[in-house]
């Protein structure tokens, strides 16, 4: 705020509402929000008001759509975890949609809160009791910034993994299923060079994502003693050889 800077673009829920608390005037671009409208930080997505815009990640129906690539990558999937953040708003909007998906899907679902980087080990623990037979991650910052430990955990206790992003694979993750995260933070720029320009950011809609990616990491899956189907690898958009 002392620098008094034009624009301040920020990426997590738990920034933006942050750098809200101190100010009102300075333009606030989101690169990635969960739920901007229930979270308070715009009024709506169309018309955001006040001096917060740019883009949110909700799409409920993708919680449905990674139960679906999970279930056709695991023959006979039947129980499945999902590790939730509760103090992440994007987290809890991803399990109750994915609670909503299992029951249609027929599946079991086990939930198990992680809302601290020490409690993965305990996690992994609740899963192998309940006899998971594969893990849905929940979106949270906590979870992408530890995802090479969640990855290792998973191998090591032969979970297969379904992601909210492609970075995850990359980190050992079998699966991921989600919008381009390069591509929210080109948008961002879009949007601090209309600002820049005039623009004012409770005029500029939030936008949604619209395109979605399919990652499949190979190696993982030979790791977990799995075959990917052909017909699955065919839609993938980015697969780890």
């Amino acid at each position: 705020m002392r620098l008094k800077v034009d624009v301040i673009v920020v990426g997590t829920d738990v920034g933006i509402a942050a750098v809200r608390q101190q100010t009102q005037t300075i333009p606030i671009v989101m690169a990635n929000s969960t739920d901007p409208v229930a979270t308070g930080f715009v009024a709506s997505l169309a018309r955001p008001g006040g001096n917060v815009t740019g883009l949110s990640t909700m799409s409920p129906e993708l919680s449905a759509k990674r139960l679906e690539l999970l279930k056709a990558a695991v023959p006979g999937l039947s129980r499945v975890a999902i590790i939730w953040n509760p103090d992440a708003r994007g987290a809890v909007l991803d399990y109750k949609e994915t609670e909503g998906a299992a029951r249609s899907l027929r599946l079991q679902l086990q939930a198990v809160e992680v809302s601290r980087a020490d409690d993965f080990n305990r996690a992994f623990s609740a899963l192998t009791t309940g006899r998971a037979e594969a893990l849905i991650v929940a979106p949270s910052f906590l979870f992408f910034t530890n995802r090479g430990q969640i990855a290792s955990l998973a191998q090591k206790n032969r979970v297969p993994t379904m992601w909210p992003g492609t970075d995850f694979t990359e980190a050992g993750g079998l699966m991921a299923y989600g919008p381009n995260t390069a591509e929210r933070w080109r948008r961002a720029a879009a949007y601090v060079d209309k600002i820049l320009k005039g623009a004012k950011p409770g005029d500029l809609p939030v936008e949604q994502p619209t395109k979605f990616e399919l990652a499949i990491n190979l190696k993982t899956a030979k790791a977990l003693g799995l075959t990917i189907p052909p017909s699955l690898l065919r839609r993938a958009d980015h697969v780890i050889q």
